[in-house]
């Protein structure tokens, strides 16, 4: 399976701007790549739904489902905790420096910029020291990439992509600030390559 990058969406039904299938839409008309099912507070009937629903506005095989249980799709993200589960051909987790890597494909490092989404979460790491962690994991930024810049900067630092949140879900309009940072953030790869 290939690793996640580019521009990563999170979700978030209750910051969205606007209905969460259609914000989502936007986002990959914009660019989104990849897009995270978070959403764990639902029963798990409305949550296979709403993984069903975004199945049907993102690229195939391109939802990752936050948590152990993939609904019915093969990509997870877990939280440090959570165990990896079985049959499952992509696993993400959330990493902060210090948990054993040898069961993942990739991991987010938060938060590289100080975040609205979290507030008093931190301090940032940066781009420096989230390259210097993940070593040769593929790894996410995640955490306050909410400009151009920012996503060239995690671009430049050597990120497999970037997980955004806030910047999207709040967005009046996502597709504009999905083609923004994927745009950037793709930009600045292939300077590099």
């Amino acid at each position: 399976m290939v690793t996640p990058g580019g521009l990563v969406v999170l979700t978030d039904r209750r910051s969205a701007a606007g209905p969460l299938v259609e914000t989502i839409a936007a986002a990959v008309r914009g660019g989104a790549a990849w897009i995270v099912l978070r959403e764990r507070d639902l029963p798990v009937e409305q949550r296979a739904d709403l993984a069903a629903r975004l199945r049907a506005v993102v690229p195939p095989g391109r939802l990752i489902v936050s948590g152990p249980d993939p609904l019915g799709g093969d990509a997870v993200h877990l939280a440090a905790a959570d165990p990896r589960p079985a049959g499952v051909a992509l696993v993400g987790r959330s990493w902060h420096g210090t948990e054993p890597l040898s069961d993942v494909d990739y991991v987010t490092l938060s938060p590289i910029y100080l975040t609205s989404t979290k507030p008093g979460y931190g301090p940032a790491l940066g781009v420096e020291r989230a390259a210097e962690l993940a070593g040769s994991t593929p790894w996410l930024a995640l955490g306050g990439v909410d400009s151009a810049a920012r996503a060239a900067e995690c671009a430049t630092a050597g990120a497999a992509g970037i997980a955004v949140l806030g910047a999207i879900m709040r967005a009046a309009n996502p597709e504009r600030v999905a083609r923004t940072l994927a745009g950037a953030f793709g930009a600045d790869r292939r300077v590099r390559a």
